[in-house]
């Protein structure tokens, strides 16, 4: 008669170390795919103009996530401490690195990310129950000013009700969290997998795709970038490569995003076994096996859709528009349920990492004191009580949409202003933060190397260091184009992250904190 299994405490930390390689890779790649590869392919084929631009895209995106993770898995297995990226940034510069990147995450990264996958969980539940619509008020919107208002849709609480549920079910111990995780990840991949098999093998249009790729890179209907630049205008001139340059790193923030996440397993070092080997190998398998299928499906669509009715799928969806091709009107059904499978395995990925940040910046006693215990199953249960708490609130504001004129655009079915939603803008605002974290923690690895050149390093970075120095020169070609011709949404992305550092001395100040210690043990 098989034993059960007995379960480790770590008797330095309370924590629980339950998740094996399998659950790791599980919560990489679960916590990646949500809706967005559903969606965003029609945003990046309007910047790029392409169809080959499209999966090249993808490609950059996923050479760049995959090189990341290779490298972070150096910091994995030399620090693997509960909050991950926090104490990779606190040790390799300050506590206030830290802090900045933990503020950063908390205020608007995971929450945000959590709020966006909600609704899009709920939007999509929508297509199979009308009842959820972002149209059937609750609370009709209480406009606060010209640009914000509150309100209580079908919508938003069925987003609210899956953030308490998910956030419930994440106290009562890790066990059930990666069960969830596991079977929600397995069953997405697998939707995932079959999306490409009929696209690129079953209904694949030799015409379509011979249609889509007969003029290369050659941009077709690209979107202005900015007023008085464009990617057809550049590519015209004898400026040809910096158009292609800029239009791919602005096409960079949808395949960026819909690829993020892929460290929150470095958030729950403290409860992985074996970390020091499965934490880095989880990263090289999670990312490595959602890149593929991302460019693979990127395939599938131009095997479907010619390039046209990806850059205008209605209300983006993509995946929608290539399995109506496939099925018909039953394609939107069938992508529904596919998209609300993917979008609840998400959330629970986010929703179980992203409080052990938390719990780690009160250890530091940079956060509120009462979210750095453990509850009696273990886990944070106060730090997922208030980054649950935070999330559904940004679920409500919305914002008041305006045309070109600053006139309210008007629903003409209800007569009541059109709304879009805070935590969206607040997502576009940090993806240049996010990255910007992404490159700074990665040069830590620099700095340790000369700073710790003795620390046990059980796993080294691969091809350092030109391998890491790749992704920082790439990543910052990105960055310094994003503020140049996206500065409205970078703009206020560095004053998100900057508003931080008053708050991190006055915090200190009030909890008459010491210096954070510093630490390369696993108990972190």
């Amino acid at each position: 008669m098989a034993q059960p299994a007995v379960l480790v405490e770590d008797k330095s930390t309370g924590f629980l170390r339950e998740l094996g390689l399998l659950d790791s890779t599980m919560i990489v790649a679960g916590s990646m795919i949500g809706s967005g590869i559903f969606i965003v392919s029609a945003d990046i084929s309007r910047n790029v103009g392409s169809a080959a631009g499209l999966i090249l895209t993808w490609v950059i995106t996923g050479l760049l996530t995959v090189t990341a993770a290779l490298s972070y898995g150096e910091l994995a297995a030399m620090m693997p401490a509960a909050g991950g990226q926090y104490v990779y940034l606190r040790e390799a510069y300050s506590p206030l690195w830290g802090f900045l990147y933990g503020w950063t995450l908390f205020l608007v990264i995971q929450s945000g990310t959590i709020a966006a996958v909600a609704i899009g969980f709920s939007r999509y539940l929508g297509v199979l129950v009308p009842w959820i619509s972002p149209t059937s008020w609750i609370i009709p919107p209480i406009n606060l000013s010209s640009g914000y208002a509150l309100s209580l849709s079908t919508q938003q609480l069925v987003g609210v009700l899956m953030i308490v549920l998910l956030t419930l079910i994440n106290t009562r111990g890790l066990k059930i969290g990666k069960w969830i995780q596991n079977v929600f990840t397995s069953a997405k991949t697998l939707s995932l997998a079959l999306l490409i098999v009929l696209g690129l093998i079953v209904a694949r249009d030799a015409g379509v795709w011979a249609a889509n790729f007969a003029s290369g890179f050659a941009p077709r209907d690209p979107v202005t970038i900015t007023p008085g630049f464009s990617f057809a205008a550049a590519a015209s001139a004898a400026s040809g490569f910096f158009g292609l340059l800029v239009a791919f790193c602005v096409a960079q923030v949808g395949s960026l995003f819909s690829a993020d996440a892929w460290n929150n397993i470095t958030f729950t070092a403290g409860e992985v076994k074996e970390p020091r080997r499965n934490i880095p190998l989880s990263l090289a398998l999670g990312t490595g096996l959602v890149m593929t299928l991302y460019i693979l499906a990127s395939m599938a669509y131009c095997s479907v859709l010619p390039l046209e009715a990806i850059q205008h799928a209605p209300d983006d969806r993509v995946a929608t528009a290539a399995l109506k091709v496939i099925f018909g009107d039953i394609g939107a059904a069938i992508m529904a349920v596919a998209i609300v499978i993917s979008t609840f395995g998400c959330n629970n990925g986010l929703i179980l990492s992203g409080a052990r940040v938390v719990y780690a910046m009160a250890k530091d006693r940079l956060f509120f004191r009462a979210t750095g215990t453990l509850n009696d199953r273990h886990v944070p249960g106060v730090a997922l009580w208030i980054q649950g708490a935070w999330t559904v609130f940004l679920t409500l504001p919305r914002t008041r949409l305006r045309d070109a004129s600053g006139n309210p655009i008007v629903d003409p079915a209800t007569g009541m202003g059109t709304y879009g939603n805070v935590y969206s803008d607040l997502l576009n605002y940090v993806i240049f933060a996010a990255l910007a974290f992404y490159v700074l923690t990665i040069a830590g690895i620099f700095v340790l190397r000369r700073r710790r050149p003795d620390a046990e390093r059980p796993y080294r970075a691969f091809g350092y260091p030109i391998v890491p120095a790749l992704y920082m020169a790439a990543a910052t070609t990105i960055l310094l184009v994003l503020i140049v011709y996206q500065t409205q949404t970078t703009g206020p992305g560095l004053l998100i992250v900057l508003a931080g550092v008053p708050v991190y001395f006055l915090w200190r100040r009030f909890a008459n904190a010491p210096p954070a210690p510093s630490t390369t043990s696993p108990a972190g």
